[in-house]
């Protein structure tokens, strides 16, 4: 054998090793595409699963929402209570700020030795807190401030209008069960 004929089996043994090895990487990449295609078959399957779920999930999350709103319903009368009361208490307030500060202003400009002589300036603006708390109340007679038993008379009618919504909202859900 010559050496041109060994060149050329080396050659031919070197291309049989290269067909090998790239049969064996084609081979896997084969069974690779057929692993997917096999997970893309499924894939509708599972969308649908998916796809139900959510819809589902939708409902529920639809159904709490129209619960969370009928009980934020329920509670509305009630915060409306405690701003009208809040309103009434600032009203009040004001007018005793009001008046407090013009005794102030009125005590101030009293002399000193006769501020220190008579306890009767402070008695006086006490008294004259209270005229004008009452004087005020008198100007307003629609809007005056209710007196302690009737904030707690309108109180107890609105508990009663309470007790009666919830009730309402109670048959109104059983009617839609």
């Amino acid at each position: 054998m010559s050496l041109t004929g060994l060149g050329v089996l080396l050659i031919g043994a070197g291309f049989l090793v290269l067909a090998i090895y790239i049969g064996r990487v084609l081979n896997g990449i084969a069974g690779t595409l057929g692993g997917v295609n096999k997970t893309l078959d499924q894939l509708p399957e599972q969308l649908d699963g998916v796809l139900g779920e959510t819809g589902q999930l939708i409902r529920h999350s639809n159904d709490t929402l129209a619960d969370v709103n009928t009980k934020l319903g329920n509670l509305t009368p009630l915060f409306q209570v405690a701003g009208d009361l809040g309103n009434t208490t600032r009203n009040l307030t004001a007018s005793l700020q009001n008046v407090t500060e013009s005794a102030k202003r009125k005590v101030e400009g009293a002399d000193e030795a006769k501020r220190s002589k008579s306890i009767g300036g402070i008695y006086g603006t006490a008294a004259l807190g209270y005229y004008a708390v009452r004087k005020g109340k008198a100007l307003k007679q629609p809007e005056s401030y209710p007196r302690p038993g009737t904030m707690a008379e309108a109180g107890q009618k609105r508990s009663a209008d309470i007790d009666r919504m919830k009730a309402q909202a109670a048959a109104a859900v059983n009617e839609k069960k």
